[in-house]
């Protein structure tokens, strides 16, 4: 999945015991297709080694000796002016305050200077250090200039202490990077609303009615939407998942809470992606207390939740360019989502056979049909991440 395929990335290494996560770090970037440029500085290079850089990301890693080789007198401008984004990790409070004063003592300090590519810096280093009021300062000048600061966490630290100083996991470095590196991409000063997961209605305190959606493929849309330069709204119902880097999650409970928050949220969207499996029916009411088995099985009357695309469809302002509905089928997959984007008055309808073992709910696969007044295009067996792909480059066409 070669998202930043094209895009260069300048990794400055500095002297913590955190470089080592460094290299997981490079390891994740190049497998989004990016071309990664290692510089460790002295410091560095005493806990690891540029043989590991160039072995995971397939490129060279450079060394300050190589400021002063053939190409010494350009090598620092090369590394900075090529570079589509900068990136510090771990960054020890030595390096904060030389990029703070803009010293360039070293390579990294001086390509990091040299270019214009936005800078991402996530600090590690021992609490006290953290805390420091000089270090705070140099951060928060750095953020003033508009450096991206992540983190640090707290956290077991070297010192066998615990504190604010661990530097942030390097999936989440890699997910901030991936974020900040697909700004431009089709969907880019667009906003797009996505639902995801299924909901909970309470039978009392503890029980509910709920469906088997693991959120998945909505959060893999809410991805890919990231992806094509959207800014994303993330409207889920409970869900193991993390949101994805730069989506703006909205969590909710039940079909009512998800109702008003995806109108709102509406208001202010050019598109919605409604791949929440929303419950078609509640408890007419909930008790307010667990209730006990010694009293007998309850009598549960239903009553139907309100139907979210169809309230959307009513309030749907000049904004909303498109609305792509999903629907989950056991039987007459075709025959049922055509009737729907009929009946819901959307622009496109994600169907699936939920009855087939490896698509739909608790799996990685999907096989979906999208279909729209154009007609009916079926897609292959695919990861989820692949169908939300195709979706969101039919959404790009639907938009532009």
């Amino acid at each position: 999945m070669a998202v930043l395929k094209g895009k260069r990335i300048l990794l400055g290494v500095t002297g913590s015991i955190a470089s080592y996560k460094a290299a997981d770090l490079a390891s994740k970037l190049a497998q989004l297709g990016a071309e990664v440029d290692t510089v460790l500085t002295a410091a560095a290079t005493q806990f690891v080694t540029p043989l590991t850089f160039q072995s995971v990301t397939g490129r060279r890693a450079y060394l300050d000796a190589d400021l002063w080789g053939n190409e010494g007198h350009v090598l620092h401008v090369r590394l900075g002016k090529e570079a589509d984004l900068v990136l510090v990790a771990p960054a020890t409070a030595n390096t904060l305050a030389k990029l703070a004063q803009g010293r360039a003592d070293n390579l990294l300090t001086l390509a990091a200077i040299t270019g214009s590519a936005p800078l991402v810096l996530a600090p590690a280093m021992d609490g006290d250090m953290y805390t420091n009021p000089a270090t705070q300062a140099n951060l928060a000048r750095l953020a003033e200039r508009g450096a991206h600061i992540l983190g640090p966490q707290s956290g077991h630290l070297a010192s066998g202490l615990s504190g604010v100083g661990r530097m942030v996991e390097p999936a989440e470095i890699a997910a901030q990077t991936r974020y900040l590196l697909t700004r431009d991409g089709p969907l880019g000063g667009k906003r797009v609303l996505v639902t995801a997961g299924g909901t909970q209605e309470a039978v009392d305190p503890v029980r509910a009615i709920s469906n088997r959606s693991s959120g998945k493929q909505g959060y893999a849309l809410a991805q890919a939407a990231l992806d094509a330069g959207a800014e994303v709204t993330l409207v889920s119902g409970p869900t193991a998942l993390a949101a994805p880097a730069g989506a703006m999650l909205r969590p909710v409970r039940s079909a009512e809470e998800m109702l008003a928050e995806v109108l709102e949220q509406a208001k202010n969207s050019d598109a919605l992606l409604m791949a929440a499996a929303v419950a078609d029916f509640r408890p007419k009411s909930s008790a307010s207390q667990k209730i006990k088995r010694a009293g007998g099985a309850p009598q549960i009357e239903l009553v139907a939740n309100p139907d979210i695309l169809a309230a959307v469809g009513k309030a749907r302002g000049k904004r909303l360019k498109a609305v792509v509905g999903f629907a989950a089928e056991s039987q007459d997959l075709l025959k049922n989502a055509q009737q729907k984007l009929k009946a819901k008055k959307v622009d496109l309808i994600v169907a699936n056979d939920i009855s087939a073992a490896d698509a739909g709910f608790e799996v990685d696969t999907n096989q979906v049909v999208l279909v729209s007044k154009q007609g009916v295009e079926e897609l292959p067996l695919m990861s989820k991440d692949e169908v939300a792909r195709a979706v969101i480059e039919r959404l790009s066409s639907m938009l532009l």
